[in-house]
């Protein structure tokens, strides 16, 4: 029979064992490698990091009860990263924030308009959608067309550092146009009568317009002014990201599947593919 004392070092030893095994199971993790290409940081990570814009129904839109993340560009996101075999995380951003956060490698993707001034930060992948740029223009305030607009008489409402804003300072440069923080808030210009109307797009017009028909009406001015949605993420060496986003997306849009989840998107507001003006396509 052992003895106590013999028995107390057989536990010694056996959790030294234990000890030395676990240290063998478990080395040290590697270091990241320094400019780890995005998708190999995708792949390490298990994470698909993508911009989340609150407020910007029908695109992306966050429940402030529950934290959950909706919204057609929110879906496709979710589509890719399932994929890709990793998680989606949305990393709360806002447009003014969006190039920097690209750049400083917060997020791996984002959805909007290219410009050549983002171009030079964000690596833009060919088109998902197109959006058609409109208004929607108090009662009373009804210009036909872009020409109309940009005078000095009009009262424009843009959201910062948007897409909609500079479509706003380019084509309706001579109005007088006032920025708000967020799109919101220049709605609510539009209805107390503090501005004409707000520079939005046929989506987010529509939205809008169903959830509070006393905004205003909606108005596609001529001619058409389309943009490019394409998705955007940051520079690397290898962009083998964006040859795989670019591949995804063309797969998508061939069988219908980007069209789907933008009338899925839009239907959850009561916005149906009859309530598109004439003309507008996507």
């Amino acid at each position: 029979m052992l003895s106590r004392r013999e028995f107390g070092g057989g536990l010694a030893a056996a959790a030294a064992v234990r000890r030395r095994g676990t240290d063998h199971a478990a080395p040290a993790p590697q270091p990241v490698p320094a400019n780890e290409p995005n998708l190999a940081r995708i792949l390490r990570t298990k994470r698909l990091r993508i911009a989340g814009l609150v407020g910007e129904e029908p695109y992306s839109y966050k429940d402030p009860a529950t934290g959950q993340w909706s919204g057609f560009c929110v879906s496709m996101a979710r589509n890719l990263a399932m994929e890709l075999g990793v998680e989606l995380a949305v990393v709360e951003s806002s447009w003014p924030d969006l190039p920097a956060d690209l750049q400083a490698g917060k997020i791996d993707l984002s959805y909007f308009s290219p410009t050549a001034q983002r171009g030079m930060f964000v690596d833009f992948a060919d088109p998902l959608f197109y959006d058609t740029y409109a208004i929607v223009a108090r009662e009373g305030f009804a210009p036909k067309g872009w020409a109309e607009l940009d005078i000095s008489g009009s009262l424009v409402a843009v959201d910062i550092g948007s897409a909609r804003e500079e479509t706003a300072r380019h084509f309706a440069g001579n109005a007088a146009i006032t920025g708000f923080k967020t799109r919101d808030e220049a709605m609510q210009a539009v209805q107390s009568g503090r501005a004409d109307c707000i520079i939005a797009t046929v989506f987010l017009a529509l939205t809008a317009l169903k959830r509070n028909p006393q905004l205003g009406e909606l108005i596609v001015p001529t001619p058409h002014r389309r943009a490019a949605v394409c998705p955007g993420m940051p520079y690397d060496n290898d962009r083998r990201f964006r040859g795989v986003v670019d591949a995804w997306r063309q797969d998508h849009r061939e069988i219908g599947q980007i069209r789907e989840w933008i009338a899925a998107g839009l239907g959850k507001f009561g916005v149906a593919q009859s309530d598109l003006p004439p003309d507008v396509s996507f």
